[in-house]
C-alpha cells in the first residue's frame, strides 16, 4: 500500500467519447451508441468486434474506424465469448444455438464469404466429454495451431494442430481440477510454448512444446474472471495475475515481481507497456466476482494506467460500469453497459514529457524523468537536455562527483566547454579529469582537450594514470598523439613523450626529444638507422649536423650505408623491399660542416664504391684535397695529397664541370693542376701565356712544339713574345723564326716589323731567314711562270682543235673497236673524239647514248670540277674559314679568284643585234671541250 501511494500520477492520456459522424448540415454529434445487450467483446484486425448475450439475438457485431456498424447472425440463442486472432483475419467464437449447456466453437474466416457473412471453417463442441459446463474463457494462439477453453468445473481442453480444420486438429483435456478457471495465455519464447492456466485458487504453467505437457504450480491463490494478462517483450512475457490486494507476474518456471494495487479487481489488459486495471474502490471475493457482476453494477469503477517499469500512474479515471477494455487504431476504446464508448488517446512523449517534466524537476525527481524519457524513446537531444539539469541540480548542491557523472552522460550532445568551465578550479580537477577521460574514451575529444587532460594528468603527479593513458593500444587510442607528445615534453614528461613518438610513429619527435631534450645522440642515430628509407634520409639531412658534431665517426658510417645500400636495421622498410636504397651522397656534404677529416673519409668512400656518384661529390673531394695540399708543410705528405689531387683531375671526372676545377686549381696555385686542365680544355694559348707569365723560355718553345700543330698561331705569339723581351733571346728567336719558316706561318714583312721592336735583335738574326725566304719565292716564280706556259700552249692547241672540227670534215680511219679491238665493222659507232666501237659493244658497255665510253671518266672529272666550282661560288664563309687557317692566305684568294667568286655575274637571255655566231663561237669552246659527240 505505501509503495502505491508513492506512485507518481500523471495524464498521459486524453479522454473522449466516441461520437457519431458529424451529418451535412453540420449540426453537432451525438455519443455513439452500441446495440443492447452486447457482454463480451474484442478488438484486432482494424475492427471492434462485440457479441451479444440476449437470448434469441446470437449476432456478432464489427465496428470498423468509419463507425459503419455490422453485424451477422452467429449462433440462435446466444454469444458467450470471442477471440478475434491480431496476425490473421481469423475469429474465434463460443456461443449458443440450443438451450440447455452444449457450447460451440465456432472459427470464422472474415477474408471469405458465404451468403454475405463471414465463412464459418469449423464448428465443434466445446465440452469436455459429455460433462455439461460452462465455458468461462478462451483463449488461441497466432500461430493457429493452439486453442484453450477453460470451463466453471476446472478443466481445460486443449486443440493441438491446424484449429480451422477438423481433420488436422486433436482435442484432449489438459487440465482437470476443482477450482474454476477464470485465465489462460499461450507463451511463445523461440521454439518453446507455454500455456499459463490460472484458477480461483491457483496457477499453473504447461510446456507444451514437450510431448505430456508437462506442468508445474506457481502459486496457490488465482484471480477472477478477466483478471489476468500477458505482457508484451518489454515485461519479458510474463503472465500478469492480479488479486484484490497485489498484482503478481510470473514466469513460465517461477513467480516474478509483484505491486501493491489496493482494490477489487475487475478486469486486467496490457498495452504498449501500460498495465490497464479496472476494479472497484471496495473488496468482494474473487468467487462472488465468478458469479456475476449483477450486483455491483451501479457502483463506480476505476480505470487505472500504469507504468510498471518507472512506477508512476499514466492516467486514473473513473467510469461507469466497464463492459471491457479494447485496444486498436493505437487507441484505447472504453466500453461501458450504456452502450457509449470512450476514446482514451495516448499523447505524444514530447507532450507528456513537457506535461510531466515541470513537476518532476520541481521536486528534484531527476532519476523518474530520466527513465520516463528512456521508456518513451526519447531522442539522445533529449535526454542530453535532461542529464544537463540534472547535473546541474546536482552541482549547485555541492555534489560534484554526481554532477561529473550526469554531466558525462551528456558527451557528444552537449559542449564540452560548459562543463569545464565548471570545473576548472584546482579543487574539482578529479572531476574534470574523469570527464576529460571519458571525452577521449568516446573519441570525442580535441586537442584542446588533450592538452587540458595531460595537464591535470602532470598536477595531480598521478604517473599511473598518465601511464595508462598514453599506453592504449593503437586500436583503443582516443586523442591527438601530436599534442599529447607536445605536453608532455612540455610539462618535462620525456620518458612518456619518446615513448607515444615512438610507438606512433611520429620520428621527429621523437628525434626532437631525444636529441634536444635527453641528448641521447647516440640512441637518435640508432632509431634512424632502423627507420624507412625515405624517413632516414629526410632526418638525417634535418639533424645530421648535431649528430656529426657529437658522434662524428658513428654518423659518419651510417651517412655511408644511407648512400650506398640502406636496409633499415629494424626490418621496417617491408617484405617486398629485397634490394636496398640509395640517397644522394651530394645532398649530404653540408653535414660534415667543420668535420673535414669524416668529410674526406666520407667522399672517398662514395667515389671508391660507386663511381657513378654526382658531380658535387667529386668537385667537393678535389676542392678538399686542394686544400689539405695547400695548408700541409711536411714536403712528404705535401707530394703525397699533390699526386692525389693530380690523380683525381685525371680521373676524367671533371669534363663537364672543366671551369669550376679550373678556378679551384687556380685558388690554391695548383700548378700542375692548371697546366693539366688546359691541355684537356685545348686551352694552349693560356699554357704557353702561363709560362710566359713565369719566364719560362724553353717551356714557351716546347708548348710551341707539341701544339703548334693544331694552333699555329701560337708561333707568332712566341715571336712576338720573344720580340717584346730586350735579354739576349737569339736562340729562341733563331728557333721561332725556323718552324714559321717551315710552316710559312708569316708573311717575311710581317716577321721584319715584328723584331724591329727589339734592340737585340740585329739583322743577322734573320739573315738566313731572309735569304731562305726569298730563295724560295723565287723558286716558286719560276714554277709559276712555266705552267702558266704550259696552260697557254694547251689552250691553244685546243682552240686549234676546235677551229679544225667546225670548218673541216673530220675522217675517221679507226680499224678497230675502242673495246674489244676486234677489226671494225657495220654497224659501229663514232665520236669526234676519235673513239670508234661495234654497235653491239657500245651497246653493252655504254652508259649513256651521247657519250664515249672511253672518254666519260676523263669528262666526268672535269664536269665534276666544273660543277663544285659553281656550288662553291657563294660559299663565303668557307671562304673565310680558309683564308683565316691557311698557311698561305694568298692562295686561298687565288683560287677563289679563279673559281669567279669575284666576278660579277652578267645573264645573257637573247642574242645582242649585230652580232653573229662567229662572235660567241669562244663561249662555246668550252662546253665542245668537254664533250662533243656524233653518232654516224
Amino acid at each position: 500500500m505505501a509503495a502505491y501511494l508513492q506512485w507518481r500520477r500523471f495524464v498521459f492520456f486524453d479522454r473522449e467519447t466516441v461520437r457519431e459522424p458529424s451529418g451535412p448540415d453540420g449540426a453537432g454529434a451525438k455519443p455513439f451508441a452500441l446495440p443492447p445487450g452486447i457482454a463480451v467483446c474484442d478488438s484486432g484486425r482494424g475492427s471492434l468486434v462485440f457479441g451479444d448475450i440476449l437470448c434469441g439475438a446470437g449476432a456478432i457485431w464489427f465496428l470498423p474506424r468509419s463507425l459503419q456498424l455490422s453485424s451477422f447472425q452467429a449462433y440462435k440463442l446466444r454469444v458467450t465469448h470471442l477471440y478475434q486472432l491480431k496476425q490473421h483475419s481469423i475469429l474465434v467464437s463460443i456461443g449458443e444455438d440450443e438451450e440447455g449447456i452444449n457450447p460451440l466453437v465456432k472459427v470464422w474466416n472474415l477474408e471469405k464469404r458465404d451468403g454475405g457473412n463471414p465463412l464459418c471453417t469449423r464448428i465443434f463442441p466445446a465440452i469436455p466429454g459429455n460433462k455439461p459446463t460452462v465455458v468461462s474463457c478462451l483463449t488461441v494462439h497466432e500461430n493457429l495451431n493452439f486453442m484453450a477453453i477453460g470451463f466453471a468445473d476446472g478443466s481445460v481442453v486443449l486443440t493441438k494442430g491446424d484449429i480451422t480444420r477438423d481433420r488436422h486438429s486433436k482435442t484432449q483435456i489438459l487440465h482437470e481440477g476443482s477450482y474454476p478457471v477464470t485465465g489462460l495465455a499461450f507463451r511463445q519464447s523461440g521454439k518453446t510454448t507455454h500455456l499459463f492456466v490460472v484458477t480461483t485458487e491457483n496457477i499453473q504453467s504447461y510446456m507444451l512444446s514437450v510431448k505430456d505437457y508437462p506442468h508445474l504450480e506457481l502459486d496457490t491463490h488465482g484471480c477472477g474472471l478477466r483478471c489476468s494478462s500477458l505482457s508484451d517483450p518489454s515485461q519479458d512475457l510474463q503472465f500478469i495475475v492480479a488479486g484484490n490486494e497485489c498484482v503478481y507476474l510470473y514466469q513460465p518456471d517461477e513467480r516474478g515481481p509483484c505491486f501493491a494495487f489496493e482494490g477489487q479487481k475487475l478486469i486486467v489488459h496490457w498495452y504498449r507497456g501500460y498495465l490497464i486495471i479496472v476494479s472497484k474502490d471496495r473488496k468482494t471475493s474473487p468467487k462472488s466476482e465468478f458469479a456475476g457482476n449483477e450486483a455491483q453494477n451501479s457502483d463506480k469503477q476505476v480505470l487505472n494506467i500504469y507504468d510498471l517499469c518507472n512506477k508512476f500512474i499514466a492516467y486514473s479515471s473513473i467510469f461507469d460500469d466497464i463492459v471491457d477494455v479494447l485496444a486498436e487504431w493505437g487507441s484505447l476504446y472504453v466500453l461501458t453497459r450504456d452502450g457509449k464508448i470512450h476514446v482514451l488517446q495516448e499523447k505524444d512523449t514530447q507532450t507528456k514529457l513537457e506535461a510531466c517534466k515541470f513537476m518532476l524537476f520541481r521536486k528534484n525527481l531527476f532519476e523518474m524523468a530520466i527513465n520516463l524519457a528512456k521508456s518513451h524513446h526519447l531522442d539522445s537531444d533529449g535526454l542530453s537536455e535532461i542529464f544537463r539539469q540534472y547535473g546541474d541540480h546536482l552541482y549547485n548542491k555541492g555534489n560534484h562527483d554526481g554532477a561529473i557523472q550526469q554531466y558525462i552522460r551528456t558527451i557528444g550532445k552537449l559542449e564540452p566547454s560548459y562543463v569545464i568551465r565548471k570545473f576548472l578550479d584546482a579543487q574539482r580537477i578529479h572531476n574534470l579529469t574523469a570527464y576529460l577521460q571519458m571525452l577521449h574514451l568516446q573519441s570525442l575529444a580535441n586537442a584542446d582537450h588533450t592538452t587540458l587532460l595531460l595537464n591535470c594528468y602532470t598536477k595531480l603527479k598521478d604517473s599511473s594514470k598518465l601511464e595508462e593513458f598514453i599506453k592504449t593500444s593503437e586500436s583503443e587510442v582516443h586523442f591527438d598523439v601530436e599534442t599529447a607528445i607536445k605536453v608532455l615534453r612540455q610539462a618535462g614528461y620525456y620518458s612518456h613523450a619518446v615513448y607515444l613518438a615512438e610507438k606512433h610513429e611520429h620520428h621527429e619527435w621523437y628525434l626532437k626529444i631525444q636529441l634536444e631534450d635527453i641528448k641521447n645522440y647516440q640512441e637518435a642515430l640508432h632509431y634512424i638507422g632502423k627507420l624507412p628509407f625515405e624517413q632516414a634520409e629526410s632526418n638525417m639531412k634535418r639533424y645530421g649536423k648535431i649528430l656529426m658534431h657529437h658522434v662524428p665517426k658513428k654518423t659518419t658510417e651510417l651517412l655511408k650505408i644511407l648512400c650506398t645500400d640502406y636496409r633499415p636495421s629494424g626490418g621496417n622498410e617491408g617484405p617486398g623491399m629485397l634490394e636496398g636504397k640509395k640517397a644522394n651522397s651530394e645532398e649530404f656534404i653540408p653535414v660534415f660542416a667543420n668535420n673535414s677529416r669524416e668529410l674526406k673519409a666520407f667522399l672517398e668512400h662514395m667515389t671508391e664504391v660507386q663511381a657513378d656518384s654526382p658531380q658535387g661529390v667529386y668537385d667537393t673531394l678535389l676542392e678538399l684535397r686542394l686544400q689539405n695540399w695547400a695548408h700541409e708543410q711536411d714536403e712528404q705528405i705535401k707530394e703525397k695529397l699533390h699526386n692525389e689531387a693530380l690523380t683525381l683531375l685525371k680521373s676524367g671526372r671533371f669534363k663537364t664541370v672543366f671551369d669550376k676545377a679550373l678556378v679551384l686549381c687556380q685558388m690554391h696555385n695548383f700548378k700542375d693542376g692548371v697546366l693539366y686542365l688546359y691541355e684537356q680544355g685545348k686551352l694552349f694559348q693560356q699554357i704557353m701565356h702561363y709560362h710566359m707569365q713565369n719566364e719560362q723560355y724553353k717551356k714557351v718553345i716546347e708548348v710551341c712544339e707539341l701544339y703548334g700543330d693544331q694552333e699555329a698561331c701560337l708561333w707568332e705569339q712566341a715571336l712576338s713574345y720573344f720580340a717584346r723581351k730586350e735579354e739576349n733571346c737569339k736562340e729562341y728567336i733563331a728557333a721561332v723564326l725556323k718552324h714559321i719558316e717551315n710552316k710559312n706561318l708569316m708573311p717575311p714583312l710581317l716577321v721584319v716589323q715584328t723584331l724591329a721592336h727589339n734592340s737585340t735583335a740585329t739583322l743577322s738574326v734573320i739573315k738566313d731567314y731572309l735569304v731562305n725566304k726569298l730563295q724560295k719565292q723565287s723558286r716558286q716564280i719560276e714554277q709559276d711562270e712555266q705552267r702558266i706556259q704550259k696552260y697557254r700552249e694547251e689552250t691553244m692547241r685546243i682552240r686549234l682543235e676546235i677551229e679544225e672540227l667546225k670548218a673541216s670534215p673530220k675522217i675517221f680511219q679507226k680499224t678497230k673497236c675502242s673495246i674489244c679491238t676486234s677489226a671494225l665493222e657495220l654497224p659501229s659507232v663514232h665520236f669526234l673524239c676519235g673513239h670508234s666501237f661495234h654497235q653491239h659493244c657500245f651497246e653493252s658497255y655504254s652508259e649513256s647514248d651521247s657519250e664515249c665510253p672511253t672518254c666519260m671518266p676523263e669528262n666526268r672529272k672535269v664536269m665534276d670540277m666544273i660543277r663544285a666550282q659553281e656550288q662553291k661560288r657563294d660559299l663565303h664563309d668557307q671562304f673565310q674559314h680558309q683564308l683565316k687557317c691557311s698557311n698561305d692566305g694568298f692562295s686561298v684568294v687565288a683560287d677563289y679568284f679563279g673559281r669567279g667568286v669575284f666576278n660579277k655575274l652578267t645573264l645573257i637571255t637573247d642574242l645582242p643585234s649585230g652580232k653573229t655566231a662567229t662572235t660567241i663561237e669562244a663561249g662555246l669552246q668550252r662546253e665542245l671541250l668537254i664533250h662533243t659527240k656524233r653518232s654516224t
